[in-house]
């Protein structure tokens, strides 16, 4: 959406002026107010208030809601009802779309036009909504919702600036109750005003919903098959759910009406304005960041010999065992990044603002440091690389290394706003974490992390049959082709937890169902002891008990 204030919102509001006052005299009244303090005339009254930081960002409230608008609202809520009951998987999609669309009507009434980046920030958010309906895993599906989450709030906000950007990804709290009073006057209005077209309405759909059940049941007890297709495709709903399904329709309700409102009248984040700092001078300024490049350097030239040299080399170099360096450094160069970002981001507040003299001297100096920094995140990442080797792949392991990756991705947008200008440098750092969110939920990381385990126990290496029996069912076909007992040891508790569930289409995942038809077709068998007998593949066999410990991991 446009992310210019729409025309009936720049208007200001003629309830804010004093009633029965012609224009001019409304002009200075307020020309009169201001400075003073207090109105001419009443020397010991005060004067208005001064609008806080929050009215000002505030928009004027917006037209009346739209018909379409509130039939979208109202699927969203039914199909909240419906379907979010049951799980997990394409409902959240299914979901969306009305309420997408809600917020488009809200939007268009509102004079607000469709942008690249809402486009950007809407496409990107319903692609997110795909990882629960294709991996069956909690981790990467609760990323993947938040974000979801955030980027549909960026698309109604169109924010552009670093705290709009920041302000406008956290969600639509402040439009919850304006929402709701918002379409219940809207509702209340049509119902007045129109009653009959609205009875019309929902004879209409009674009539509807009375025939589809009627015939609907007829024709399920004539044939079974008919009676499985809609026990398929309906959800299941009790008189127990009753109250739940009740909760999930207000919260569609309002999610949707909040979204609508924020729509038609998005609270203006970027009018939030951070001061900069006061520029230093130029020696000032760059001596300790030339320092702290200085030494950048000359960790990294120690590190090229395990980026180039492999790990024989180092090992010979410093006399550590292949357990003792692989335990070394991973944290303190992911914290090295983190805190560089951080120090870019306060030296560019009170950088030299001198001229083109200055300017080339921030992109020198800070850029060297980024490229520094990139060599640390390549260094860190071998670091990973080598530990996984050693021990495997774990949750924990894929997830830093995938924060690591994303670290170095945002370096490199740093260095490309040194050279094109940082005007779209907030929005692309937000749709990188967007884009990393969802490639990892897309690459399945239980199952990325079931196959590598997989393909080291046949290069002779050892396997965690304890660890990887807790994985999910994405990691279920590359678990399969472990041979007997390794297999069924690995799969029987994924085994029971499938064979527990019985989820309608809309909440199983794709992986999920995968999982399943590949259990049907082999079931795992073996059970107690024999997963944990003499020569069943622990990874602990080999290994002494310093070599187990793993800093990685919080146990």
């Amino acid at each position: 959406m446009s992310d210019r204030p729409s025309e009936e919102s720049s208007r200001p509001s003629e309830a804010s002026a004093p009633s029965g006052e012609p224009a001019r005299a409304r002009a200075q009244h307020e020309r009169h107010g201001q400075g003073t303090g207090r109105h001419e005339g009443h020397p010991w009254s005060p004067g208005p208030p001064a609008p806080s930081s929050l009215s000002r960002l505030r928009p004027a409230p917006p037209a009346a809601v739209r018909t379409a608008t509130l039939w979208a609202v109202l699927a969203t809520a039914l199909l909240s009802a419906a379907l979010l009951g049951d799980g997990l998987g394409a409902n959240l999609l299914i979901v969306a779309v009305p309420a997408a669309l809600a917020a488009f009507f809200a939007a268009r009434a509102a004079g607000r036009r469709p942008r690249p980046w809402t486009l950007t920030w809407a496409v990107g958010g319903l692609a997110l909504l795909t990882v629960p309906a294709l991996r069956d895993a909690g981790w990467p599906t609760f990323l993947a919702v938040v974000s979801a989450l955030a980027l549909g709030s960026l698309a109604l906000h169109g924010s552009r600036s670093w705290p709009g950007v920041l302000a406008g990804s956290l969600g639509m709290a402040d439009s919850i109750v304006p929402g709701a009073l918002w379409g219940w006057r809207g509702l209340r209005d049509r119902t007045a005003g129109s009653s009959g077209h609205w009875g019309t309405a929902i004879r209409t759909t009674a009539v509807a919903a009375v025939l589809l059940i009627v015939f609907g049941a007829l024709f399920a007890g004539a044939d079974a098959a008919f009676a499985d297709l809609l026990s398929d495709l309906a959800p299941d709903v009790s008189a127990a759910d009753g109250p739940w399904r009740f909760f999930l329709f207000l919260v569609g309700l309002t999610g949707a009406l909040a979204a609508a409102h924020t729509a038609a009248a998005p609270m203006r984040w970027d009018g939030i304005t951070v001061r900069p700092g006061k520029p230093r001078g130029s020696a000032e300024w760059a001596l300790p960041l030339i320092v702290l490049n200085l030494l950048f350097a000359a960790f990294i030239a120690l590190q090229l010999a395990v980026l180039f040299g492999g790990y024989g080399k180092v090992l010979e170099e410093t006399g550590l065992t292949r357990a003792e360096y692989a335990r070394q450094g991973f944290w303190q160069l992911l914290w090295a990044t983190l805190l560089t970002l951080l120090v870019i981001a306060l030296a560019l507040r009170w950088a030299p603002r001198g001229g083109n003299r200055d300017r080339t001297l921030v992109r020198s100096v800070l850029g060297t440091l980024c490229v520094l920094t990139l060599v640390v995140v390549a260094s860190a990442l071998r670091r990973m690389d080598l530990y996984v080797d050693e021990f495997g792949l774990t949750r924990l392991r894929i997830s830093v290394a995938a924060v690591e990756l994303w670290l170095g991705v945002v370096l490199v947008l740093i260095l490309a706003a040194g050279v094109f200008g940082a005007r779209f440098l907030p929005r692309a750092v937000a749709v990188s974490a967007a884009a990393g969110v969802l490639a990892f939920g897309l690459l399945s990381p239980d199952g990325v992390i079931a196959e590598q385990n997989v393909q080291r126990f046949r290069q002779d290496k050892p396997i965690d049959i304890a660890y990887l029996k807790g994985l999910s069912a994405d990691a279920v076909p590359a678990l399969n082709t472990l041979p007997e007992p390794l297999r069924s040891c690995a799969l029987q508790d994924i085994q029971r937890t499938l064979d527990s569930t019985d989820a309608p289409w809309y909440a199983t995942s794709w992986g999920e169902a995968r999982a399943k038809d590949i259990l049907k077709n082999r079931r795992a068998t073996v059970e107690g002891r024999g997963c944990y007998a003499p020569g069943s593949g622990s990874e602990r066999d080999g290994y002494t008990e310093e070599d187990l410990h793993d800093p990685y991991d919080p146990y």
